[in-house]
């Protein structure tokens, strides 16, 4: 599969909503819109200069499948997805442009923070545990590893910055200010079932996703909480390939640490415009189809065409 990399895309036909870190977002319609992914690869709140090849088809399609396995392993599930047919409209080029990494989706008051939820102990939560003990305020269990286990996992939200700002840990009590009483038990509740029902698939087969974010939004007609979003990919999550696992040192991955990793190294972290070598954007697309061949149990290359059968 040749390298495709695409970071940026206009689209005429229809108009333009927002512009995000990795994704564009246009309306179809007073209730639908179009979820466009494409190369961009950010890691530290800071959106690198050039792309990770396949990068947005591979998000898209693998979102798409989770909507699936999800829908079957959680009863009443409600997602904002529709299709990943590319709306019509569009001129050819634009539809070319489009396929595979765009899905059409509902439209829904979406609510303003990141839903975090770990299993286990890694990254900012590992930093903030050998300081004090917590995870986002929490107090913990003594005695945690690098990369252990939490003994369940928790719920750890987190602000949803705007372009540019980093987001913020929060509590629990601090995400129910912001979203509401009403709504923040609910939300919490249903990260961790989707949490939950998504690491028992991976762990069957060879991955551990170590931790995650996932976003939600509201239909106001029903007053639903809606799974919206990418979903349990390798931008939002962190993966670890189960035979390599090992408590008290940080593990290799199928996630986009490799690149934050080097991104230390170089002492490059949180520097805009750093270029990507081309070494380092192969190795880390090669991660993200490795992780997607191992979920979805077909390459992208299958999943691309099975669009076009």
């Amino acid at each position: 599969m040749a390298s495709q990399v695409v970071t940026k895309i206009e689209l005429s036909s229809l108009p333009k909503l927002a512009s995000g870190k990795v994704r564009d977002l246009y309306e179809i319609d007073d209730k639908t819109l179009l979820f466009l992914t494409t190369d961009r690869i950010s890691a530290f709140d800071v959106i690198m200069a050039n792309g990770v090849p396949w990068k947005g088809a591979i998000l898209t399609q693998l979102t798409a499948h989770w909507f699936g396995v999800l829908a079957e392993r959680i009863p009443g599930l409600k997602t904002h997805f529709l299709t990943l047919a590319p709306p019509a409209g569009l001129s050819p080029p634009e539809t070319e442009l489009v396929r595979g990494r765009s899905m059409q989706v509902r439209k829904l008051r979406v609510f303003p923070i990141e839903a975090i939820v770990r299993g286990y102990i890694t990254g900012s939560a590992w930093s903030e545990y050998q300081k004090s003990g917590t995870v986002h305020g929490l107090p913990q269990p003594a005695g945690l590893q690098r990369c252990s286990p939490f003994p369940s996992a928790i719920y750890t939200p987190s602000t949803k910055a705007e372009l540019g700002q980093h987001d913020e840990n929060i509590t629990p009590a601090q995400a129910a200010e912001i979203v509401g009483e009403r709504y923040a038990s609910r939300i919490e509740a249903l990260a961790l079932q989707v949490y939950n029902a998504g690491a028992a698939y991976a762990r069957e087969r060879g991955i551990i996703i170590a931790d995650t974010k996932f976003e939600f939004g509201l239909d106001e007609e029903t007053d639903d909480i809606v799974l919206i979003d990418e979903v349990l990919t390798p931008d939002s999550s962190r993966f670890w390939p189960a035979d390599e696992y090992e408590v008290g040192r940080d593990q290799d991955s199928f996630d986009k640490q490799f690149l934050r990793n080097w991104l230390i190294k170089e002492g490059l972290k949180y520097k805009e415009g750093v270029a990507m070598p081309p070494d380092v954007a192969e190795a880390t697309s090669a991660r993200y189809k490795d992780a997607f061949k191992r979920l979805a149990g077909k390459t992208l290359d299958e999943a691309l065409a099975e669009l076009d059968a």
